[in-house]
Protein backbone atom coordinates (compact mmCIF):
# COMPACT_ATOMS: atom_id res chain seq x y z
CA UNK A 1 0.00 0.00 0.00
CA UNK A 2 2.80 2.40 0.97
CA UNK A 3 4.49 1.90 -3.03
CA UNK A 4 1.30 2.38 -4.19
CA UNK A 5 0.74 6.01 -2.53
CA UNK A 6 4.54 7.02 -3.61
CA UNK A 7 3.78 6.13 -7.13
CA UNK A 8 0.10 7.78 -7.18
CA UNK A 9 2.77 11.02 -5.50
CA UNK A 10 4.96 10.67 -8.67
CA UNK A 11 2.06 10.70 -10.61
CA UNK A 12 0.31 14.11 -9.65
CA UNK A 13 3.19 16.01 -8.32
CA UNK A 14 2.98 19.92 -9.86
CA UNK A 15 5.04 19.95 -12.79
CA UNK A 16 8.05 22.50 -12.49
CA UNK A 17 7.26 26.51 -14.08
CA UNK A 18 8.29 27.23 -17.02
CA UNK A 19 11.04 29.20 -17.07
CA UNK A 20 12.77 29.39 -20.59
CA UNK A 21 12.38 32.40 -22.68
CA UNK A 22 10.17 30.95 -25.92
CA UNK A 23 10.57 34.14 -28.10
CA UNK A 24 13.91 33.14 -29.55
CA UNK A 25 12.20 29.88 -30.91
CA UNK A 26 9.06 31.73 -32.11
CA UNK A 27 10.80 34.67 -34.02
CA UNK A 28 13.51 32.20 -35.47
CA UNK A 29 10.19 30.33 -37.10
CA UNK A 30 8.85 33.73 -38.27
CA UNK A 31 12.24 34.83 -40.11
CA UNK A 32 12.74 31.33 -42.34
CA UNK A 33 8.78 31.19 -42.68
CA UNK A 34 8.79 34.95 -44.16
CA UNK A 35 12.36 34.37 -45.74
CA UNK A 36 10.99 31.70 -48.04
CA UNK A 37 7.58 33.36 -48.54
CA UNK A 38 9.64 36.74 -49.49
CA UNK A 39 12.00 34.92 -51.65
CA UNK A 40 8.84 33.43 -53.50
CA UNK A 41 6.75 36.81 -54.04
CA UNK A 42 10.07 38.58 -55.66
CA UNK A 43 9.71 35.79 -58.27
CA UNK A 44 13.44 34.51 -57.07
CA UNK A 45 11.92 30.43 -56.68
CA UNK A 46 8.98 29.11 -58.90
CA UNK A 47 5.65 30.23 -57.64
CA UNK A 48 3.92 27.56 -60.47
CA UNK A 49 4.44 24.88 -57.96
CA UNK A 50 4.51 25.53 -54.43
CA UNK A 51 4.98 22.40 -52.62
CA UNK A 52 8.88 23.13 -51.98
CA UNK A 53 7.48 26.23 -49.26
CA UNK A 54 5.12 23.94 -47.23
CA UNK A 55 7.15 22.06 -45.03
CA UNK A 56 9.00 25.46 -44.04
CA UNK A 57 5.89 27.50 -43.73
CA UNK A 58 3.96 24.55 -42.18
CA UNK A 59 6.98 23.77 -39.76
CA UNK A 60 9.21 26.51 -39.29
CA UNK A 61 6.28 29.62 -39.58
CA UNK A 62 2.87 27.40 -37.94
CA UNK A 63 4.49 24.70 -35.64
CA UNK A 64 7.17 26.58 -33.74
CA UNK A 65 4.73 30.05 -33.34
CA UNK A 66 2.40 27.59 -32.11
CA UNK A 67 4.47 26.33 -29.37
CA UNK A 68 6.10 29.58 -28.45
CA UNK A 69 2.80 30.85 -27.99
CA UNK A 70 2.07 28.16 -25.59
CA UNK A 71 4.46 28.67 -23.83
CA UNK A 72 4.26 32.32 -23.28
CA UNK A 73 0.72 31.71 -22.22
CA UNK A 74 2.11 29.49 -19.46
CA UNK A 75 4.56 32.53 -18.71
CA UNK A 76 1.55 34.97 -18.54
CA UNK A 77 2.77 37.32 -21.29
CA UNK A 78 -0.34 38.34 -23.12
CA UNK A 79 1.56 39.89 -26.21
CA UNK A 80 3.81 36.89 -26.84
CA UNK A 81 0.53 34.63 -26.71
CA UNK A 82 -1.12 36.37 -28.62
CA UNK A 83 0.74 37.19 -31.64
CA UNK A 84 2.62 33.92 -31.28
CA UNK A 85 -0.33 31.95 -31.45
CA UNK A 86 -2.28 34.29 -34.16
CA UNK A 87 0.80 34.01 -36.20
CA UNK A 88 0.75 30.32 -36.27
CA UNK A 89 -2.97 29.73 -37.29
CA UNK A 90 -1.98 32.31 -40.41
CA UNK A 91 0.82 30.17 -41.15
CA UNK A 92 -1.29 26.57 -40.85
CA UNK A 93 -3.82 28.86 -42.97
CA UNK A 94 -0.82 29.56 -45.60
CA UNK A 95 0.44 26.26 -45.51
CA UNK A 96 -2.97 24.33 -46.07
CA UNK A 97 -4.01 26.94 -48.66
CA UNK A 98 -0.39 25.55 -50.91
CA UNK A 99 -1.93 22.08 -50.14
CA UNK A 100 -4.82 22.40 -51.57
CA UNK A 101 -3.72 24.57 -54.88
CA UNK A 102 -1.00 21.84 -55.19
CA UNK A 103 -2.42 18.68 -54.76
CA UNK A 104 -6.08 18.69 -55.35
CA UNK A 105 -8.45 20.51 -58.03
CA UNK A 106 -10.22 22.48 -55.79
CA UNK A 107 -11.27 25.56 -57.87
CA UNK A 108 -9.98 28.51 -55.68
CA UNK A 109 -11.60 31.83 -55.21
CA UNK A 110 -8.48 33.78 -54.06
CA UNK A 111 -11.08 36.53 -52.81
CA UNK A 112 -11.51 33.61 -49.71
CA UNK A 113 -7.53 34.11 -49.50
CA UNK A 114 -7.69 37.91 -49.66
CA UNK A 115 -10.61 38.40 -46.83
CA UNK A 116 -8.46 36.16 -44.19
CA UNK A 117 -5.41 38.87 -45.34
CA UNK A 118 -7.66 41.90 -44.70
CA UNK A 119 -8.26 39.88 -41.38
CA UNK A 120 -4.58 39.70 -40.37
CA UNK A 121 -4.20 43.35 -41.28
CA UNK A 122 -7.06 44.46 -38.82
CA UNK A 123 -5.07 42.21 -36.20
CA UNK A 124 -1.45 43.77 -37.24
CA UNK A 125 -2.76 46.94 -36.83
CA UNK A 126 -4.32 46.51 -33.32
CA UNK A 127 -0.94 44.91 -32.66
CA UNK A 128 1.16 47.56 -33.51
CA UNK A 129 -0.17 49.61 -30.58
CA UNK A 130 0.41 47.07 -28.41
CA UNK A 131 4.16 46.46 -29.46
CA UNK A 132 4.78 50.33 -29.21
CA UNK A 133 4.77 48.81 -25.36
CA UNK A 134 7.41 46.31 -26.06
CA UNK A 135 10.84 47.47 -27.38
CA UNK A 136 11.45 48.70 -30.32
CA UNK A 137 12.53 45.47 -32.43
CA UNK A 138 9.55 44.04 -32.12
CA UNK A 139 7.39 47.05 -32.82
CA UNK A 140 9.63 47.28 -36.34
CA UNK A 141 8.55 43.96 -37.19
CA UNK A 142 5.23 44.07 -36.91
CA UNK A 143 4.75 47.42 -38.52
CA UNK A 144 7.04 46.19 -41.39
CA UNK A 145 4.06 43.42 -41.88
CA UNK A 146 1.60 46.03 -41.93
CA UNK A 147 3.11 47.53 -45.07
CA UNK A 148 3.49 44.27 -46.16
CA UNK A 149 -0.07 42.46 -46.40
CA UNK A 150 -1.61 45.62 -48.49
CA UNK A 151 1.27 44.63 -51.21
CA UNK A 152 0.25 40.82 -50.83
CA UNK A 153 -3.68 41.69 -51.00
CA UNK A 154 -2.75 44.07 -54.39
CA UNK A 155 -1.12 40.88 -55.96
CA UNK A 156 -4.20 38.22 -55.01
CA UNK A 157 -6.72 41.03 -56.60
CA UNK A 158 -5.06 42.50 -58.92
CA UNK A 159 -1.91 40.77 -59.72
CA UNK A 160 0.42 43.95 -58.50
CA UNK A 161 2.50 44.76 -55.73
CA UNK A 162 4.29 41.04 -55.24
CA UNK A 163 7.90 42.42 -55.30
CA UNK A 164 7.52 44.95 -52.79
CA UNK A 165 5.45 42.84 -50.61
CA UNK A 166 8.80 40.02 -50.98
CA UNK A 167 11.20 42.93 -50.17
CA UNK A 168 9.03 43.90 -46.85
CA UNK A 169 9.04 40.03 -45.69
CA UNK A 170 12.67 39.87 -46.36
CA UNK A 171 12.81 42.95 -44.30
CA UNK A 172 10.69 41.00 -41.91
CA UNK A 173 13.21 38.12 -41.91
CA UNK A 174 15.95 40.04 -40.76
CA UNK A 175 14.30 42.10 -38.58
CA UNK A 176 13.02 38.48 -36.78
CA UNK A 177 16.29 36.80 -37.04
CA UNK A 178 18.39 39.62 -35.34
CA UNK A 179 15.68 39.72 -32.67
CA UNK A 180 15.79 35.94 -31.93
CA UNK A 181 19.67 36.50 -31.86
CA UNK A 182 18.88 39.31 -29.06
CA UNK A 183 16.40 37.45 -26.84
CA UNK A 184 18.79 33.96 -27.47
CA UNK A 185 21.99 36.11 -26.39
CA UNK A 186 20.73 38.46 -24.18
CA UNK A 187 19.01 35.43 -21.94
CA UNK A 188 21.69 33.02 -22.18
CA UNK A 189 24.06 36.08 -21.10
CA UNK A 190 22.03 37.24 -18.38
CA UNK A 191 22.77 41.06 -19.43
CA UNK A 192 22.14 42.98 -22.91
CA UNK A 193 24.67 41.55 -25.79
CA UNK A 194 22.31 42.87 -28.37
CA UNK A 195 19.95 45.81 -28.00
CA UNK A 196 16.21 45.86 -28.59
CA UNK A 197 15.41 49.10 -27.51
CA UNK A 198 13.00 50.71 -25.24
CA UNK A 199 9.52 51.06 -25.54
CA UNK A 200 8.31 53.91 -27.50
CA UNK A 201 4.61 53.76 -25.50
CA UNK A 202 4.71 53.49 -21.84
CA UNK A 203 1.04 54.70 -21.02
Amino acid sequence: MENDDRSRDIFIKELPELSTEPASLGLFGLAVAVLVLGVTYMGLADATDNALLIPWVLFFGATTQFVAGLMEFKRNNIFGATVFTFFSMAMYSIALTAIINVFTDVTVDTNHYVAGLIAVLIFLIIVTFASMMTNKVLFSIVFVVDLAIPFLITYYLWDYGATIGGILLLVTSALSFYAAAAVLLNTMAGKEILPLGSPIWEP
